[in-house]
């Protein structure tokens, strides 16, 4: 029903945020609402997800983010709750090479997500997130993260500045372009 909504956030609570769009707020369900700032003007991608007895609106900072919460979504025993507790983390890259590569101790990590639940989403999901060269892309920034990681530089700071790097790039240029960006 609607992709995305761009206007001003008014509001801000522990699960979701009031974003203005033409005097109408809309009340959006997001994994981090106090990521976002009042007053600033943002674009939040939306899924509407209804239910005879729901009927939310949930909200994202990326398209890719968005598309990840419907395949979760999509997986027998897995709802709209458990699905934010996954994306809540900002590691999409991680969640999606956690699924690849079949690690339901990673899944379980996440509130609401047991074992049976991480096998369930590894089965239903493997294969089906990434094309073969975006796995390979995966692997490179998760291998120049824990590089970065290694140098002592916190989880936040790695995956703000890797969340753009060019995919063509080696490792070695990933972990130069991105210690560049953390020192500017």
């Amino acid at each position: 029903m609607y992709s995305y909504i761009h206007g001003i956030i008014k509001k801000i609570e522990p699960s979701n945020v009031v974003i203005d769009n033409n005097g109408i707020g809309y009340l959006i369900i997001v994994p981090n609402p106090y990521k976002y700032k009042l007053e600033n003007r943002e674009t939040i991608y939306t899924h509407h997800y209804v239910r005879e007895d729901i009927n939310n609106l949930y909200g994202f900072e990326t398209e890719d983010a968005k598309k990840l919460f419907i395949k979760l979504i999509g997986v027998n025993g897995i709802g709209p709750k458990s699905a934010l507790s996954i994306l809540a983390t900002d590691d999409i890259n991680g969640v999606v090479l956690a699924i690849e590569n079949g690690d339901a101790k990673f899944l379980t990590k996440f509130p609401g997500i047991g074992n049976k639940s991480a096998q369930q989403i590894i089965l239903d999901l493997h294969g089906k997130l990434v094309e073969t060269e975006q796995l390979v892309r995966f692997e490179k920034i998760e291998e120049a993260e824990e590089a970065l990681l290694a140098l002592g530089y916190s989880k936040k700071e790695v995956v703000k500045v890797l969340k753009d790097i060019d995919n063509e790039l080696t490792v070695e240029e990933i972990i130069k372009l991105a210690l560049k960006k953390i020192l500017n």
